[in-house]
């Protein structure tokens, strides 16, 4: 049996296998997203980032979340048709097509029904967190094709509705947050985020089945159990179980092992961290203090050996670093603990993150900048994945609302350019607008 997938059989691999493996992951895999806010349209720029066509569908005017903040604000350089849009639906929507039609009417239910199910072998895939009801029913799609794949999301298993923010106030985080009892959300939607990479792995996987099988399916995502998962996978379930305890607010702390934030002299903050003997020893080097911090254990009757060690005696072990870190700058921090192999990172803002940080710009192969036809000239980014035998799309810009509608039409439905006309001015479908 060859092998292709190590650098030793590639150049004996025969010539389509390469061509395959140098062209993105999922070229020629069309995908039609219904869909709205984070978790669907992150699904659907996953895959689009992967090479897939991903077909947006909205009705005419833009879902709910098409003006949603942060927008374009009105500076010097701005184009006025700029003013007002939404940086975040540009941003979650970077490499599909957009298509805009009278949802609301039969006829536009209609085509957006074609465009679902036209045929072919890489089509026929709908994503959605969309209500599952009247003609968008996975059932009556696949009257129309049979062999059609959806994935949906949707609030909870019961199919009663839940946004992230009432999913994670559930999910025991919030409270384990801060120092006090009092619950401190978080501003990341990591279970909109989850979910919308579950989606996309679970297209993908679809798909796989329905190539060996020939046969379609829908899956159903609920967003609670993407965070109860989670809960369960990272022991906090069986914490409870087996020893009746929840984990308890303890601030910055790392639980389970050492890892706290001190402030430099020039006003900023740093993390460190250590969950292993020798990041614990390369704190001790960098700051010439692993004679005091060896003492620890002995006076408090811990093995700063162990990671449950480090947790116990944490205080002690911030009493003796905190001086050392107040007595020098961010910058000369930065130099020692990183010369001396510490695992560390700095506390910056959001523009801090974009402006200061190396690793967020052009210096990133990740990152490319786009012209986007909404927002403007901005520094976006391709997907994380780096694939040895791939190419990846650069990054993209999100579409015009509307923009693809005709040529979606005329090429994936079949609709000749004569009633595309009739269906523009009957108001079923949209031009492309801001």
């Amino acid at each position: 049996m060859k092998e292709y997938g190590n650098p030793e059989s590639l150049a004996r691999a025969p010539e389509q296998v390469l061509r395959a493996m140098t062209g993105a992951p999922l070229a020629g895999l069309r995908i039609v997203e219904f869909s709205a806010f984070v978790a669907a349209p992150l699904a659907g720029m996953t895959l689009a980032q992967l090479g897939a066509e991903v077909i947006r569908i909205d009705p005419i005017g833009g879902n709910i979340d098409f003006r949603r903040m942060p927008h374009v604000q009105r500076k010097r350089e701005t184009r006025d048709d700029h003013v007002g849009n939404s940086i975040y639906w540009a941003s979650l929507n970077k490499g599909k097509q957009s298509v805009a039609l009278a949802l609301d009417t039969a006829e536009g239910q209609d085509l957006a029904r074609r465009i679902i199910c036209a045929p072919g072998a890489d089509a026929g895939i709908l994503l959605t967190n969309l209500p599952s009801r009247g003609w968008l029913d996975a059932a009556s799609l696949a009257e129309h094709r049979r062999d059609l794949i959806t994935v949906r999301l949707v609030g909870n298993h019961d199919g009663s509705p839940a946004v992230d923010y009432t999913v994670n106030c559930a999910s025991g985080f919030p409270i384990a947050t801060g120092r006090d009892l009092e619950p401190v959300n978080h501003v990341l939607p990591a279970w909109d985020v989850s979910a919308g990479l579950y989606i996309a792995l679970a297209v993908v996987a679809a798909e796989r089945t329905r190539r060996a099988t020939g046969i379609g399916q829908q899956i159903t995502l609920a967003l609670s159990d993407v965070m109860l998962s989670t809960v369960a996978s990272l022991g906090y379930v069986a914490d409870v179980e087996i020893n009746g305890t929840s984990r308890p607010p303890i601030g910055n702390d790392l639980y389970g092992a050492f890892g706290r934030n001190f402030a430099t002299v020039d006003g900023r903050e740093v993390m460190i961290v250590a969950i292993s003997q020798k990041q614990f020893r390369a704190i001790g080097k960098a700051t010439g203090l692993t004679d005091r911090l060896q003492m620890i254990g002995p006076m408090l009757d811990v093995d700063l050996s162990l990671e449950e060690g480090l947790f116990e005696a944490r205080e002690a072990i911030a009493a003796v670093l905190k001086p050392w870190f107040a007595r020098r700058t961010l910058a000369e921090v930065a130099e020692t603990l990183s010369a001396h192999g510490v695992l560390w990172g700095p506390y910056q803002d959001l523009i801090q993150l974009v402006r200061e940080d190396p690793r967020c710009s052009l210096k990133n192969p990740m990152f490319g900048h786009v012209d986007d036809p909404a927002i403007g000239p901005v520094l976006s980014t391709r997907s994380p994945l780096m694939f040895d035998a791939s190419t990846l799309p650069r990054p993209m810009p999100a579409p015009l609302l509307g923009a693809d509608t005709a040529q979606v039409l005329q090429r994936v439905a079949g609709v000749c350019k004569t009633e595309i006309q009739r269906l523009v001015e009957q108001r079923i479908v949209a031009q492309p607008v801001h």
